[in-house]
């Protein structure tokens, strides 16, 4: 009876097949780098290794990749260690390299692995000793070769990005049997100056071989040694070194250390002027607060202060005034009106009045006592009437 299988069923067995098979999960294989690229920003690498006309597709994961010396260029003939799996979603079987080296230079790479061994069992390596760089440093001490284009090109970011910072150069060659001992003394007269904030150590890209004075172990314990924080920049982003295991911090090229050791000032002007505008608008809503909180507290001042007081009560005199002056017209008109009534009584009950009714007053021409009785009326008298007097004589028959 025949099986039927699902592409994702068949696809399973055949990897269950390559993991049963011992020999195709640990194995060496050498041949010439194809089409090798690194993806970004995953950082895995994906190749192919040619023998001829025949070849077979490589992947390596960036776990592994940063753990290579150096990676591997087109063309390079290389020889590589991982196991065979297939790729179920694409149908296909391919290598999985773990390690990579070129040929000829093993006896290199052996070393090099044996000494990070070395150096990463005494602790050289570990997190927990990295120093942070200077955010805003002043001098930065430079170990490289004066003549190489690599400083050149750390230079030119450097006054790019920060021209205020100050380069100290303290020259060494970077390759060959005497460069080892001059970088650990060119590392070693910036260490007894007071006045370096970071360094930079480093050269341009090249082969293995090329690189090889900053795989020695007395300068990654400089590095480790140095009073100030260290930063590598050796080779091409591919390339790694004992000394960038070392440093504080590895950048992958020169330039990349000059940007990772300087701040922008551009970006810093910016910044500047956004913090600017953002303090100029917390100022004025500050001050208008502050403004508002016077205002209110003026009004507050003002309905407390004794002036207030004293203008509500020189209103109050001013009606209690009013009131009274009122009430004394008033009493006024009154008592004007009271005497002109009386006046008229008076006037109404005067002798005068009551002699214009046709009354007539009667005295004595000689005494001007009044006569008021018919008796003992003397020979002559005098009557008033209300337009005059005349003198009359009494006839007593």
């Amino acid at each position: 009876m025949q099986t039927s299988y699902s592409v994702r069923e068949l696809n399973a067995h055949i990897r269950q097949m390559f993991e049963r098979d011992d020999s195709l999960q640990d194995l060496w294989v050498e041949g010439e780098v194809s089409g090798f690229k690194r993806a970004q920003p995953s950082g895995h690498c994906y190749f192919a290794l040619k023998d001829g006309k025949v070849q077979i597709d490589c992947a390596m994961w960036r776990s592994s990749a940063e753990q290579q010396v150096t990676l591997p260029k087109e063309g390079d003939a290389v020889i590589a260690h991982g196991y065979v799996a297939i790729y179920e979603e694409r149908s296909k079987y391919q290598f999985y390299v773990d390690r990579i080296r070129p040929l000829g230079v093993g006896d290199l790479y052996r070393q090099f692995e044996l000494l990070k061994q070395k150096l990463a069992a005494e602790g050289l390596f570990d997190d927990e000793r990295k120093r942070p760089l200077p955010t805003f440093p002043r001098k930065i001490g430079v170990v490289t070769s004066p003549s190489a284009a690599a400083f050149q090109d750390v230079l030119n970011v450097l006054r790019r990005r920060f021209p205020l910072v100050e380069v100290i150069l303290s020259p060494t060659l970077v390759q060959g049997v005497e460069a080892p001992a001059q970088i650990v003394r060119a590392l070693d007269r910036l260490n007894r100056r007071d006045d370096i904030d970071v360094i930079w150590i480093g050269r341009g890209g090249g082969s293995i071989e090329d690189l090889w004075a900053f795989n020695d172990e007395a300068v990654a314990r400089a590095i480790v040694a140095s009073r100030v924080p260290v930063i590598s920049g050796v080779g091409h982003e591919t390339d790694f070194t004992i000394a960038d295991f070392a440093a504080d911090l590895r950048a992958p090229t020169p330039s990349a250390a000059a940007e990772l050791l300087t701040p922008d000032i551009s970006e810093l002007q910016l910044g500047i002027d956004r913090l600017t505008r953002d303090l100029a608008a917390v100022f004025e809503d500050s001050l208008q607060f502050r403004r508002s909180g016077l205002a209110d507290q003026t009004r507050a001042l003002r309905q407390l202060s004794p002036l207030v007081r004293v203008r509500s009560y020189r209103q109050r005199l001013d009606d209690w005034q009013s009131r009274m002056t009122s009430m004394q017209r008033g009493r006024l008109s009154l008592l004007r009106e009271r005497v002109v009534s009386r006046e008229r009584s008076l006037i109404a009950s005067s002798p005068q009045a009551i002699l214009e009714r046709g009354y007539a007053l009667v005295t004595d021409p000689l005494t001007g006592q009044r006569i008021t009785s018919a008796r003992n009326v003397p020979d002559k008298i005098a009557v008033q009437f209300h337009d005059g007097t005349i003198q009359a004589k009494v006839n007593h028959d």
